[in-house]
């Protein structure tokens, strides 16, 4: 007994002893240094920084993780964590309905204000606003009214939504019925498109809320003080991450590095690489493709929940037979394409590996086998091509400006779609630019067109990282049924007529299907139903998955501490840079 209680002391008092260690260097004067500026090549230029449009882009991923932070968090092993959620307790029989209390972890927002339960509630109601698309909805449909208001349901309006803000720290989530998977729902709430937002900050600045650093506020273990185009990408600590500054001595008792700077004065992700290689930065987690091969051996990789995938819109003449559609799928070969992109595997189906099945140690593309060769068919695409009295036709293929990897696949395709007969153009689609003068200030936007493109329907196809919102294969599959979608509802017409899927897609079969999975309670049937959707979605084509995205990073050994999370993303919270002040001191000299 009296060893078990010297080894328990022991463990306490370690645990105390790390809790008041600093990575921090102390001054001459007696106080602390902030910590390391780490320079790097994060990603590529952002625009936009809210997390609720992040859904086609794994660039705003790797951004969106470090500036928010949601209720709960999945580990690399697919559990799910407690993040600003501190604890919550099931009410079976409250009046309500079945519902759950969550108290919250006290922390701040960027500009010192508390983050609030109320903040859930505001974020939460802005996806499910019918004015307002959004593809995370259906995360949401569990909640009580949640389809309904998405759906603009007449007597029924956002404020019925069962989510509400008891006080400052307690949030109540009232669902739909008592069968609710709550382990489900709360790998859900991970997600980031359902991370609080400032209801103050949007209504003072509406949709450029998020463009610029004088306006946006985040909660997550880094700011955003700098994001200029062509200029510099800089997140900083943020000091109100679970801080109390008046009580923690260091400043780095949850987020170790300072700064983590991007200078796209550098130039592209080859000039970066040419900048890491000569020790000028020392992160890159967005290799250029002409260096990817070079770094292969030294990169760490990990895949992430995200298909790169061409869209294509049913209402195009040409690509309106699923026939067609098929057979430019068919005629793909995705073994040539992975080894294009290194850092890829071959999509064998619509959804990627890290999505689970019946449980969190299942796989559902593992358990839902290959829906779609690896290898080229280019035989049977003439075949379908044939039989569906189709002898080629025109079409463009849109594709991100300054993605060098997503412009490369997109010639790849339209080479081998040509050979089929049709004339394919690759359209790179960038951004514009605006201004706003108020008074004496003008304020420089630019607006992500591709976004907008993608967001109208506006493509023949188009190319797209589809990042996975859950790992729920249900959050991907449902946005293919109208109901589903998150696209809202046109308010202006008289029967309130739903927005479908961008695509143009619409099979009352397919919503069949979603339906039955949505009302759906055992888990093991469930995911049999929805290996069935994904079976029905890949024969009717309205997407093609090409490639299973991966996320590889290379780091100098003078960094450590790493951590990734199960979308594949990198955590720089534990990042430790050995022997900062060295490279502080040679920054002050230059």
């Amino acid at each position: 007994m009296k060893k078990i209680i010297s080894l328990l002391l022991a463990v306490v008092m370690l645990a105390a002893a790390l809790s008041g260690c600093t990575t921090l260097v102390k001054l001459e004067d007696g106080t602390w240094d902030r910590g390391a500026v780490i320079e790097m090549y994060l990603t590529g230029e952002l625009y936009n920084f809210d997390p609720q449009i992040s859904i086609t882009d794994e660039n705003m991923l790797k951004v969106m993780s470090l500036l928010f932070e949601g209720l709960t968090r999945i580990d690399e092993n697919g559990k799910w964590t407690k993040a600003i959620m501190k604890d919550y307790t099931v009410r079976a029989n409250d009046r309500d309905g079945y519902s759950v209390m969550i108290t919250l972890n006290k922390t701040k927002w960027t500009d010192a204000r508390t983050v609030q339960a109320i903040d859930f509630v505001n974020s939460w109601k802005r996806v499910l606003d019918p004015n307002n698309s959004c593809e995370a909805a259906s995360l949401l449909y569990d909640l009580k009214n949640a389809r309904e208001i998405k759906r603009g349901d007449a007597g029924i309006s956002v404020d019925d939504l069962g989510v509400s803000a008891v006080d400052t720290y307690t949030l109540k989530l009232t669902f739909r019925n008592s069968d609710v998977d709550l382990d489900r729902f709360f790998r859900n709430c991970a997600s980031i498109a359902l991370v609080p937002l400032r209801e103050d900050v949007i209504a003072r600045y509406g949709d450029k809320w998020a463009m610029k650093t004088t306006s946006i506020c985040t909660n997550g273990p880094f700011a955003l003080r700098e994001a200029e185009p062509g200029g510099v990408l800089r997140l900083e600590r943020s000091g109100y991450y679970y801080r109390d500054p008046d009580k923690d001595k260091y400043y780095d008792k949850y987020v170790i590095p300072y700064r983590l700077i991007t200078d796209y004065e550098r130039g592209n992700a080859e000039k970066q690489a040419e900048a890491y290689d000569n020790g000028e930065i020392f992160f890159i987690n967005d290799i250029a493709l002409s260096r990817r091969a070079d770094y292969k051996s030294q990169a760490t990789v990990k895949d992430m929940m995200t298909t790169h995938s061409y869209f294509f819109n049913v209402k195009n003449s040409v690509l309106s037979k699923p026939e067609v559609r098929r057979a430019l799928s068919l005629a793909l070969d995705r073994e040539h394409v992975a080894e294009l992109l290194t850092f890829a595997k071959p999509a064998t189906g619509y959804i990627p590996y890290g999505v689970m099945g019946d449980s969190a140690k299942s796989s559902f593309r593992s358990s839902g086998g290959d829906l779609i060769a690896a290898g080229a068919n280019v035989d049977e695409a003439k075949s379908l091509l044939s039989k569906a009295n189709v002898r080629g036709g025109s079409f463009t293929i849109t594709v991100r400006k300054g993605s060098e990897a997503d412009k490369a696949v997109a010639d790849y395709a339209a080479g081998v779609w040509g050979s089929l007969g049709f004339t394919v153009r690759v359209e790179e689609v960038g951004t514009s630019v605006y201004t706003v003068t108020e008074g004496d200030t003008t304020t420089l936007y630019r607006i992500d067109d591709f976004e907008e493109k993608y967001k109208s329907g506006d493509f023949d196809v188009i190319a797209v990282d589809m990042n996975m919102l859950s790992t729920d294969a249900f959050s991907a599959l449902s946005q293919f049924s109208d109901e589903f979608s998150g696209n809202g509802v046109d308010m202006n017409s008289g029967d309130y007529e739903i927005y479908g899927h961008v695509t143009g897609y619409s099979s009352p079969e397919y919503d069949e299907l979603i339906e039955k999975i949505y009302d759906e309670t055992n888990a093991s049937e469930r995911t049999k139903l929805l290996h069935e959707a994904e079976e029905k979605l890949l024969d009717d084509m309205p997407v093609c998955p090409v490639a299973f995205l991966q996320n590889a990073y290379v780091s100098s050994r003078i960094l450590s501490g790493f951590k990734t999370d199960r979308f594949g993303l990198v955590d720089f919270r534990r990042v430790k840079m050995k022997d900062y002040m060295n490279y502080k001191e040679l920054e002050e000299e230059e």
